[in-house]
């Protein structure tokens, strides 16, 4: 099993890196370079402390986040990761300069802002491996002159307004990745909708088969493992299809099977709760409120 090496601040990942001190403590740009080569990346597992954005061209390593598949690295494709996520690298057999940069920085660097508040919105950082973000040229251009300007903004002298600049100019960046993520949805309609329909058919064999007996009912976690890709890039792809998240959806379909036994059998509502997959039918009951406005008995007896 590899070493995981655990990285917790800027100044440690400079240390690692062999650069000199940080000009701030708790954000820097790292820019991707020739050094890379020749850093032993590709014998650890790593975790850091830190929020990590990174855009990278002809990238002399593909990295691998918690165990799942390779990121897709392209030209100009960009990666998010959330602190104390688990990253490995593995080099490529490739002759070609690195290019693109890398921003680091602290939880503590936003944990009072109004980014702070809001940063687990961006789902982005809890994609997987094959979710990278490909932007293009222009797309390209406006993120890493965002990236100059934070750069030259701690890299001068500090003040009052500082921190304030430098968050905003996160927000700024993270706003834009939200823009392009979308257009990255929308120009993969037709893959998205391959996506969206197996995601139907996954749920139909899923009680077909059974599973909700042992397992429960399906989950978000386990819908997108079996589809291969994450949670959170499932429930966004989803959203933008359909206007509905995946719990959404999964809480749909189970309650039209509901429908089904409730008006086609004399089954009470705790034991369609249990076939269903419900441990507890008071749950059942509260989802099935939510969707149709009635309880399950209410339902019953008014379409009876």
């Amino acid at each position: 099993m590899k070493e995981i090496i655990k990285i917790n601040s800027v100044a440690e990942v400079h240390s690692y890196f062999s650069l000199e001190k940080p000009k701030h403590p708790l954000i820097s740009v790292l820019k991707i370079g020739d050094n890379w080569n020749q850093i032993g990346l590709e014998n650890f597992k790593y975790s850091l402390g830190l929020y990590h954005i990174s855009l990278k061209d002809n990238c002399a390593f593909t990295i691998k986040n918690y165990g799942r598949n390779s990121y897709d690295y392209q030209e100009g494709s960009m990666i998010f990761m959330a602190p104390d996520q688990i990253m490995e690298f593995e080099k490529q057999n490739i002759n070609t300069t690195d290019q693109g940069w890398t921003v680091m920085f602290h939880p503590d660097l936003i944990r009072k802002s109004e980014l702070g508040k809001k940063i687990e919105q961006f789902s982005f950082f809890e994609y997987a491996s094959n979710e990278a973000l490909h932007v293009s040229n222009d797309e390209r251009t406006t993120v890493t002159e965002i990236v100059q300007k934070i750069e030259k903004e701690y890299s001068g002298n500090i003040d009052t307004h500082s921190q304030t600049i430098i968050i905003s100019n996160l927000e700024l960046l993270l706003n834009y990745c939200v823009r392009f993520y979308d257009r990255q949805f929308y120009t993969r309609t037709n893959l998205n909708k391959d996506i969206a329909g197996n995601f139907k058919k996954l749920l139909k064999e899923y009680y077909s088969q059974n599973k909700q007996i042992e397992l429960g009912i399906p989950t978000v976690k386990y819908c997108g493992e079996a589809l291969n890709i994450s949670a959170k890039y499932l429930s966004d792809l989803l959203r933008k299809e359909t206007g509905q998240g995946t719990q959404d959806h999964i809480h749909q379909y189970i309650i039209e099977k509901a429908k089904n036994k409730l008006l086609n059998s004399t089954k009470s509502a705790s034991e369609i709760a249990y076939s269903l997959g419900f441990e507890y039918p008071q749950y059942f009951s509260k989802i099935f409120k939510k969707k149709t406005s009635m309880s399950p008995n209410e339902y019953r007896l008014n379409l009876n």
